[in-house]
């Protein structure tokens, strides 16, 4: 076999059109073996000889797409210093496009045998771990561009591949629960109809099922347990693991472009799936334990501020690079949309204490490429001060989790929470304004993919996990939900009704409340996982979305079986209405007082009292206050159109009922003659547009028990 020299840059392997360059880092590496793997178990080694800057190279003129291969590396295996290297482990490349095969979990793969961890294990791990692939980097984007859709109109769907498909009647068996399904015209057109312009999915890099998991004959279904940040994982792919998986991402992705739909992928860079000190050696632990890891003051162990065993060593200038070439990849060459960072306190680590201003963040601030999609933090982790709601910098938006606990809590009747509820209704400014950030900086949301389903949250008040075989000890226990008097399942008319109620208003009331809403998958026809909120090993119908049957749709009910396609008839109608109306998605704070050039003297804002009087500070704090009027004055939304031009709307007024008793609410005078009830949560048909009723100024408006109603007033 001919060996050249090659580049030590790209890191990876790169094909060209003639043969392939690979590339790897390790400071600590005596010497490094590329092994290519045969289908018949045996393997080919290339010693990389040479060497930039602890980058090993070599150009194998020849190699091909889809050729499997690996890495041993001989250097020091001393945990006490810190280094864990063992040519006896193939090694996935870090940089590798594509991963075929899975992990088997033998003894081999780890580095210490099972019956002492202090003594080390020799066996060969090649037939009982992943390999990783190289792949045929090109592909017809034809005239493919990202949609680059505003944030203000932005809707946001999280979604897991595999759950969201596995159960839609109209896919092919072949193609549920993968890429292509995504891409199927029955998964589009359900996005389009709801309105979703952003579809955020669960991990899609590669990952593997936990070796604990496996054995409970469970899996890590969510994913968030990374091992290649450059690979599409490779059991969502329909027609093969050697370099399909890319290609089948990419059509997927190019489907999505075209309905308009933009690609966000939820990635986890703060940890890898090697786990401690006890954990498998798979890839970075084997090249450079020291140079991957944060390390604690006795170097056989890892620093763990993700409660995963490890955390990714934030200030090494390797690790960065890691973390921005992937970025970069997959807005380059797989045109995502965007990222959502999970556990993204994290990433801020970069000794102890989270920085925002740390070397991760000021990387991203001035790339090119990565500072121009959408970045999603989920802002906080498990390790001390590590809950940062409201501190990433400006290019950032983020999960707003007070956004969802406030409006958890207005609904199921706590007290004391009408005032942070109106903070969180108009953006969040004390999380946002004092740094120069817009209300679009809040990534509204009720539910997601960690804890209840929107069904689930007006379903039960504990969680019931015991699928998962840890006792019910683990997920969440302070959900702040309520099963509305019934914990569970019941055939209670009553408790049904009610429970239908709760979901509009919580899908309302995320519609209505400025900032960026997330819908998770199913919840737009109230899919339910039976009370479990950790369904992160639950690979089966129960974490999986039941899609309705249209054939039984009926509007005059909401306790049957059509219940679900009623809410999902709902959830369209309010995302429709807010994406019809800028009120409802504005740019800028709301200022509480009039604007200037508008033809009327009312404030862009104005808060009253059931009795429709204006509300004082006394209103604000009284603890059993649950109801509350909203007026919204579409003529005084201060942001300029893209042109400079003024924008205009109908004004609003939101009437919101959060009591356990019907409350009468008096339409304030002098903001408006003449309004019409667009929505009315306790209707279980909607408000058709243009039939609602008609109310004028000082008439009074009856609220059932936990309902809102929304009057539009033309401009």
């Amino acid at each position: 076999m001919q060996v050249w020299p090659g580049e030590a840059y790209p890191l990876g392997a790169t094909y060209d059109g003639a043969g392939t360059n690979f590339a790897v880092f390790s400071e600590v590496a005596d010497r490094i073996e590329l092994c290519l793997l045969h289908d018949d178990g045996s393997e080919t080694a290339v010693e990389l000889r040479e060497t930039d800057a602890f980058v090993r190279h070599a150009y194998l003129p020849g190699v091909m797409p889809g050729q499997r291969y690996g890495f041993r590396v001989h250097g020091p295996f001393a945990p006490e210093r810190g280094h864990r290297c063992n040519s006896a482990k193939l090694l996935l490349d870090p940089y590798a496009k594509a991963v075929s095969g899975s992990i088997d979990w033998d003894e081999a793969v780890y580095g210490y045998h099972f019956g002492s961890s202090e003594k080390r294990n020799d066996l060969d791990s090649a037939p009982h771990t992943m390999a990783s692939v190289v792949i045929n980097p090109y592909f017809d984007w034809g005239d493919d561009r990202l949609p680059r859709t505003d944030y203000h109109r932005t809707v946001l769907y999280e979604a897991h591949v595999k759950g969201l498909t596995m159960l839609h009647p109209d896919l092919p068996e072949e193609l549920r629960g993968t890429y292509a399904a995504l891409a199927h015209p029955s998964i589009i057109g359900h996005l389009s109809e709801l309105g979703v312009t952003a579809l955020e999915l669960m991990p899609v890099h590669q990952f593997v099922n936990d070796h604990r998991l496996v054995d409970a004959g469970l899996s890590n279904y969510w994913g968030y347990n990374t091992i290649g940040f450059f690979a599409p994982h490779n059991a969502y792919a329909s027609w093969g693991d050697r370099g399909q998986q890319v290609l089948e991402f990419k059509q997927a992705v190019r489907a999505l472009h075209q309905a308009g739909i933009e690609v966000i992928l939820d990635v986890v860079y703060n940890h890898t799936a090697e786990g401690n000190h006890m954990g498998p050696t798979l890839s970075f632990r084997g090249l450079d334990n020291a140079s991957y890891y944060r390390l604690t003051d006795d170097p056989r162990y890892y620093m763990d501020t993700t409660g995963t065993g490890n955390s990714l060593l934030m200030r090494s200038p390797h690790v960065l690079q890691l973390i921005m070439d992937s970025l970069r990849y997959w807005v380059t060459e797989m045109h995502v949309d965007g990222f959502r960072f999970d556990l993204a306190a994290t990433l801020a680590r970069q000794f102890h204490e989270v920085d925002r201003l740390s070397s991760f963040f000021d990387l991203v601030q001035q790339d090119p490429v990565v500072s121009q999609v959408k970045l999603i933090a989920e802002p906080w982790d498990v390790g001390e001060g590590g809950y940062q709601v409201g501190n990433f910098p400006p290019l950032w938006t983020e999960w707003n989790g007070k956004y969802r606990d406030t409006v958890r809590d207005m609904w199921r009747g706590q007290p004391r929470t009408l005032a942070e509820f109106a903070g969180r209704l108009t953006g969040s400014s004390d999380l946002y304004q004092d740094d120069g950030r817009r209300p679009l900086a809040s990534i509204n949301f009720v539910t997601c993919h960690d804890g209840f389903t929107l069904h689930d949250l007006v379903s039960y008040n504990e969680k019931h996990n015991e699928a998962n075989g840890e006792g019910n000890r683990d997920g969440e226990s302070h959900n702040r939900s309520w099963n509305c008097g019934v914990e569970g399942d019941t055939d209670d008319p009553e408790v049904l009704g009610l429970r239908a109620r709760q979901m509009r208003n919580f899908i309302a009331t995320l519609m209505l409340s400025q900032g960026v809403p997330m819908l998770s998958h199913g919840d737009e026809f109230a899919r339910t996982q039976m009370g479990n909120n950790n369904a992160y090993c639950q690979d089966s119908e129960l974490s999986w979305v039941h899609w309705p049957d249209p054939a039984s749709a009926n509007a005059d009910t909401e306790t049957g079986a059509d219940a679900d396609t009623t809410l999902l008839e709902f959830t369209r109608s309010m995302v429709w209405l807010r994406r019809d109306h800028p009120v409802f998605r504005r740019r800028r704070f709301f200022h509480g007082r009039p604007v200037e050039g508008t033809h009327d003297d009312l404030s862009d804002i104005a808060w009253f009292t059931p009795e429709g009087e204006e509300m004082t500070q006394r209103d604000w704090q009284a603890a059993h206050a649950r109801a509350l009027t909203v007026f919204l004055n579409g003529h005084a939304i201060s942001e300029p159109g893209p042109r400079g031009e003024r924008i205009t709307d109908d004004s609003f007024l939101m009437m919101f009922n959060a009591s356990a008793e019907p409350i009468e609410f008096e339409v304030p005078v002098n903001h408006g003659r003449q309004w019409q009830i667009v929505v009315d949560t306790a209707r279980p048909e909607g408000v058709t547009p243009g039939t609602g009723p008609k109310v004028a100024a000082g008439e009074r408006i009856t609220l059932v028990d936990r309902s809102l109603v929304v009057l539009q007033r033309p401009a």
